[in-house]
């Protein structure tokens, strides 16, 4: 969400900042960003594509390459709606009841944050590796967690939780419950109450966490490197198998997939972008929408007054 800042620094004697002061500032702020972001962005596609495009086709349509691919997307195809759920959920529960606990709720949910992702794989294989309770279980059962699909999907969903949720609840918070006491007072039930006042409230808020969520999950390193086993062709997403090619000495297949990687980022900032601007423009169209009645009862009036002096 973008909040605006109707204050002007530079338009205030007393804050107004000399010029030499700014273009330092904005000269520093580029050089960094440049340093730091778009120099080893563009090297990387340099890398990519020096080869020319035909190895670089070939090295995307490799089969552990398709197959990383994959089981890349599968997994963000499964942890997205997961944490739509889940996310809207947990902010229903902190922004709209008071229960105890409730400070303990919101501290195990900036867990992910504060705990490393390797440390949370490593949780991962003591809860649900072979020689533990529930995992010697499962393997009994013929359903295998660790080195397998589930271990990745579990591994993401722990460090991708709580993003949906970080952005609804300042929303949700902000917003309050006005509207939605409202329409349950003129008769909806929580479900039309949900599908036609909260989800239209906090859509902009849940389409940027789930973004956030996507792209966390298809570049996650760490928690997944652990209970993926990098089992060729079978566990290894697009980030191990990065880092497996190089170590192979293949960069032409790292920087490849590099680049794919890097091109969903961009992507997403395209998308995050493109729904900032829309919900701008919704926003200024509310604006003009919102003083339409007061200039139309204010037309009414006339008119009544004016019809009114005419008969008499």
């Amino acid at each position: 969400m973008q909040i605006s800042n109707s204050y002007d620094y530079q338009s205030n004697a007393a804050t107004k900042d000399t010029p030499w002061i700014r273009r330092t500032f904005i000269g520093i702020a580029v050089l960094f960003m440049v340093v730091m972001l778009v120099i080893p962005l563009l090297a990387v596609f340099y890398e990519a594509f020096k080869g020319g495009w035909q190895l670089y086709i070939a090295s995307l349509v490799d089969p552990e390459a398709l197959q990383a691919i994959k089981l890349t997307l599968i997994t963000a195809a499964i942890v997205l709606p997961i944490n739509m759920v889940m996310g809207i959920a947990i902010a229903w529960l902190v922004t709209r009841y008071q229960f105890k606990g409730k400070q303990l709720v919101t501290t195990l949910l900036d867990l992910p944050f504060s705990v490393s992702p390797v440390v949370a794989g490593l949780m991962f294989i003591l809860l649900f590796g072979l020689n533990s309770t529930v995992g010697g279980w499962l393997e009994s059962m013929g359903f295998q967690v660790i080195y397998a699909v589930p271990g990745i999907v579990l591994a993401t969903l722990f460090v991708t939780f709580p993003f949906v949720a970080r952005e609804l609840i300042p929303l949700m918070q902000t917003q309050g419950d006005s509207e939605e006491q409202a329409a349950l007072t003129l008769g909806a039930t929580g479900w039309q109450t949900f599908w036609h006042v909260t989800l239209p409230n906090i859509k902009w808020a849940l389409l940027y966490g789930l973004i956030l969520t996507n792209a966390r999950a298809m570049g996650e390193f760490g928690a997944v490197s652990v209970v993926s086993g990098h089992i060729r062709g079978e566990t290894n997403t697009m980030p191990l198998l990065v880092e497996i090619a190089y170590n192979d000495y293949n960069f032409t297949a790292a920087f490849a997939l590099s680049s794919l990687l890097a091109a969903l980022a961009l992507v997403t900032l395209l998308i995050q972008q493109v729904m900032t601007k829309l919900q701008e423009r919704k926003f200024a169209k509310s604006e003009r929408l919102a003083n339409i009645p007061e200039l139309s009862v204010s037309a009414n009036a006339t008119v009544a007054t004016t019809k009114n002096s005419s008969d008499k």
